[in-house]
């Protein structure tokens, strides 16, 4: 063979290179068999075009090496959210929502990174529905009875619908907003959401009857609740969480219209003397783990896929926890000295009489919104009646 066919078997090849190159990059996956076709090099006579084309060769090896060790454009980012809860991190629910986090990490194989965020520390707590509406956090635990007139048709689980336990108020808003699908949340994607409750009337002195409330001081957190001291006899006083104890030992409030969980969560047992069991009451108080819908919207489908169904367990786990923590509350209160006072049936059914206008109340407003409020009240007292645990 002449140099002359050599030199032009050489520039054919390197002319070419170009044109594998890009094939190189662009095929990776498709393996070195493929990109070896490209160079269609056959070995012939002459030891020089064999060296030409063993250098080519490892030229390719090479190049297929570094060329996998870099990311993809095919490859997949890390989503990275951040969650907000108001609750402080001891706190079993915010222990459960940190939990939460962990679990759709593990399940997705860590295509998706929280921030948990709680104790208030990215965002305050009557702005946690509003914080995953502007993105401030992409989830957010919130408080639908701190923005009073927003979520007309859910005020009615603040209602004294007459909950037994917590665990079977958690059932029924999760169940009540999976019927409903009330619009007014249409802003949010609602993950899971937990209840207190029943709310009861607890006291600095022990009140045994529902005569020993009329005329205290009765915080109550909501205007729903404030409604409910109002008809119970009492006066309500608006005293932020935290002020809570220091408002009870100061004797600026008797007493608090709250839920037992707070007796140790918030150590308001230290103080409390009298805990009134009324089943004619049985209101509740709901917080949401909320999810800005821009956000989710934007995640795969299979992703969606494995976070509704940790929703669905976390919802069981949040009522299992709820009960938990009543249970513990009235543990923690008379462990310090409190008294629980079981209100007889006729007290209960004088407490229904008075707190029904508020029911009623309700059906009309919602009905003047054009929302189906009578429909809504049947529906949850019909399944009260059939999951009366």
């Amino acid at each position: 063979m002449g140099k002359g066919n050599i030199a032009g078997n050489n520039e054919g090849a390197l002319a070419s290179m170009d044109d594998w190159i890009e094939g190189a990059w662009g095929t990776r996956q498709r393996g070195l068999w493929t990109i070896l076709e490209k160079t269609k090099c056959t070995v012939k006579e002459g030891v020089m075009k064999r060296y030409t084309c063993l250098s080519l060769i490892c030229f390719i090896v090479v190049l297929i090496v570094f060329a996998a060790s870099l990311p993809g454009e095919a490859q997949e980012k890390v989503i990275k959210l951040r969650y907000a809860n108001f609750l402080p991190a001891v706190h079993k629910v915010s222990t459960l929502s940190e939990q939460w986090c962990k679990e759709v990490e593990k399940r997705t194989n860590n295509r998706i990174e929280f921030s948990y965020l709680p104790g208030g520390t990215l965002v305050p707590a009557p702005q946690g529905y509003e914080a995953a509406v502007r993105g401030i956090a992409d989830i957010s635990a919130a408080a639908p009875s701190w923005t009073a007139g927003r979520f007309p048709l859910w005020e009615l689980m603040e209602l004294p619908l007459g909950y037994n336990n917590p665990a079977q108020a958690t059932a029924l808003a999760n169940a009540f907003f999976k019927k409903f699908k009330p619009k007014e949340f249409d802003e949010v994607k609602v993950h899971y959401i937990w209840t207190n409750g029943p709310g009861v009337f607890m006291t600095v002195k022990p009140a045994s009857s529902i005569d020993g409330l009329k005329g205290l001081k009765i915080r109550a957190g909501g205007a729903q609740m404030s409604k409910i001291v109002v008809a119970m006899g009492a006066t309500p006083v608006s005293v932020p969480n935290a002020d809570i104890y220091e408002g009870l030992q100061r004797g600026v409030i008797d007493g608090i219209l709250f839920y037992p969980e707070g007796l140790k969560g918030w150590k308001y047992g230290d103080l409390i003397r009298g805990l009134q069991d009324n089943p004619g009451i049985g209101n509740g108080g709901t917080i949401m783990f909320v999810m800005n819908e821009q956000k989710w919207a934007s995640l795969p489908s299979d992703i969606q896929k494995i976070i509704d169904q940790i929703n669905e367990e976390w919802t069981e786990k949040m009522g299992k926890l709820a009960l938990e923590l009543d249970n513990e509350g009235r543990e923690y209160g008379v462990s310090k000295g409190m008294k629980i006072f079981k209100i007889s049936p006729e007290e209960a059914r004088i407490s229904a009489e008075r707190v029904k206008p508020l029911l009623d109340a309700f059906v009309k407003d919602a009905k003047g919104k054009g929302l189906p409020g009578e429909e809504a009240l049947k529906y949850c007292q019909d399944w009260l009646k059939a999951h009366p645990k």
